[in-house]
């Protein structure tokens, strides 16, 4: 496959395997027009962008794939949860609750060491500790995708990792092109995507 083929290919196993319930798709609907807020604010606001990044926009994205979507068995694609957990690109269940972990931990650590092991000046005031806390955050975000990009080149292939990568970056925008009327089919009592498109 060419990368922009594999790049389809990775979204479309994303939609199918993990996107199948109304709810995830309008909390990844919210959740990426709060990233595309964030990618602006980035050239205005650094600090603001990454705690809206973290803090609104990850956890609305990550509520939905674990309260929301169905983790039995898929008839849809004939695939178990765990299987589609073991074939998952990208961070599954078990790797998300690692990097929510870091994440969760660190504004305690910060807190507890206001210079974060030498990292920092020892914040005056709740506005600088909240600075240094959206460094660490955007630190873990980038750290996160190139652990994950890195690693995908031994277990897969380099153009994995980065379509990835790539898939990761653009993901707010690719979100609200597919998902944008699912709101409406909540709305609708339609609660689970019927996937007519997906034929296994």
């Amino acid at each position: 496959m060419t990368f922009i083929e594999e790049l389809r290919q990775q979204r479309w196993d994303d939609h199918r395997y993990y996107h199948q319930s109304r709810i995830n798709q309008t909390l990844h609907l919210l959740s990426a027009l709060n990233f595309l807020a964030a990618y602006v604010l980035l050239f205005i606001s650094p600090a603001i962008a990454v705690l809206l990044g973290w803090v609104v926009a990850m956890l609305l994205r990550q509520a939905g794939h674990f309260f929301f979507e169905p983790k039995g068995y898929d008839n849809v694609n004939d695939a178990s949860h765990e299987h589609k957990e073991q074939i998952k690109v990208g961070y599954n269940l078990r790797r998300k609750v690692i990097l929510l972990g870091l994440w969760a931990a660190l504004p305690v650590m910060l807190y507890f060491d206001p210079t974060f092991y030498g990292m920092f000046e020892a914040h005056a005031d709740w506005f600088e500790y909240f600075d240094n806390l959206a460094r660490l955050w955007l630190i873990l975000a980038v750290g996160a995708l190139i652990f994950r990009t890195v690693h995908l080149f031994f277990l897969q292939n380099v153009r994995a990792g980065l379509v990835w990568c790539a898939k990761i970056l653009t993901d707010p925008f690719h979100d609200v092109l597919i998902y944008y009327k699912s709101p409406f089919y909540l709305l609708k009592g339609e609660m689970f995507d019927p996937m007519h498109h997906v034929k296994v």
